[in-house]
């Protein structure tokens, strides 16, 4: 067990999830279900119950330290690994893998996303030590793959290969977000799965894919073997990190190495990437309507999702159907369901005309 570690990801901004995520306070760090943990804290909950906590490292945005300190006071400050800019998956977990290389040349690591939510969690812990024992004894590097339960558009897909090892089986390949008729052929071909986006390795095993596959990231951090795990860390993570390529590890390594496997699974799992996945997992009324933490009266409504950030407000809301409606601070938003991908667009259009007022 002391070999287990965990590598949280939690820099991102959560754009998608705007007005309730902000710049200045994303998703991860927001209580959705009004069970006083964040989607942060409710991550580490899960893998501190496999992983021992000193072995659990959160990669962050260099502003959120204070954030993520707050929310995890158990972790020490070497346990927060702050980027001092944005770079996608890929320079991340390259980061975190020469941390934790320096402390333990054996360590066998599993990655993930910190908006996560996991409806059968002994079954995903099980999965998770199952793999942990896999990347150990197999020079793979492996990721979970779900069993879709509809043709969902907003994910990736990994298709399933022939060959096999016990229950892992070989990837045959990676498909970025489908369209919904592709969607569909997938769903019913039995042979893809959703895109977990987490992801299993021995340390050793992904350092050699690195060199492989993005000596650009390698080259930089081969600079500094010396100072990994060591008071001069962060000094040269803010020299180099800027100059890693902006790419995610799908991208970058898991699509392109023949070693990549799967464990194809299914624990009630849901990426929180959207007011759309947090609307198919929510209590709905009578009229399908999902109410966040929300009073409100609806007429003649159906297939919306409501949130209000300030619970002391009421929501009167007539003639809608298939709409978000969010409001939070000084902003509400007001969008079809069906065009929810266009809110990071809105986002980014509030901060060109209004600078950092509303983000």
């Amino acid at each position: 067990m002391r070999d287990n570690f965990c590598v949280i990801m939690g820099g991102g901004i959560g754009s998608r999830f705007w007005p309730f995520s902000r710049e200045s306070y994303p998703k991860q760090f927001l209580d959705f279900f009004g069970i006083g943990r964040s989607l942060l804290q409710m991550t580490v909950d899960r893998f501190a119950k496999i992983i021992p906590m000193e072995n659990i490292y959160i990669v962050t945005n260099e502003k959120y330290a204070g954030l993520v300190k707050e929310q995890v006071p158990l972790l020490q400050d070497k346990q927060v690994l702050l980027e001092p800019t944005r770079r996608n998956t890929a320079p991340c977990i390259a980061y975190a893998a020469y941390h934790i290389k320096a402390r333990n040349p054996n360590a066998n690591i599993v990655v993930a996303p910190s908006d996560h939510l996991i409806l059968k969690e002994s079954e995903f812990l099980t999965a998770i030590n199952e793999g942990l024992m896999f990347t150990k004894e197999n020079e793979a590097l492996m990721t979970l793959g779900i069993k879709p339960s509809r043709p969902e558009t907003g994910y990736g897909y990994i298709q399933c290969g022939d060959a096999m090892i016990d229950k892992f089986t070989k990837v045959k390949t990676f498909t970025e977000k489908p369209n919904l008729e592709l969607a569909k052929i997938f769903m019913d071909s039995g042979e893809f799965f959703w895109n977990s986006g987490i992801f299993l390795w021995n340390v050793n095993t992904i350092m050699h894919a690195v060199h492989k596959f993005l000596p650009e990231i390698s080259a930089r951090f081969d600079l500094g073997t010396d100072k990994f795990n060591m008071p001069g860390e962060r000094d040269f993570i803010n020299i180099h990190y800027p100059y890693c390529p902006n790419i995610s590890i799908d991208y970058g390594i898991m699509e392109k190495a023949d070693n990549v496997y799967m464990l194809c699974v299914d624990f009630g799992w849901a990426d929180l990437g959207t007011w759309g996945s947090l609307f198919d997992i929510a209590t709905k009324d009578e009229n399908n309507n999902a109410l966040l933490k929300t009073r409100a009266l609806l007429y003649e409504s159906e297939n919306n999702v409501i949130a209000l950030g300030n619970q002391k407000r009421l929501a009167v809301i007539q003639g809608l159907k298939d709409y978000i409606v969010a409001e939070n601070g000084n902003v509400l938003l007001i969008c079809r369901k069906e065009d929810e991908q266009r809110i990071k667009q809105f986002m980014a259009d509030t901060q060109l005309k209004y600078n950092d007022e509303f983000n």
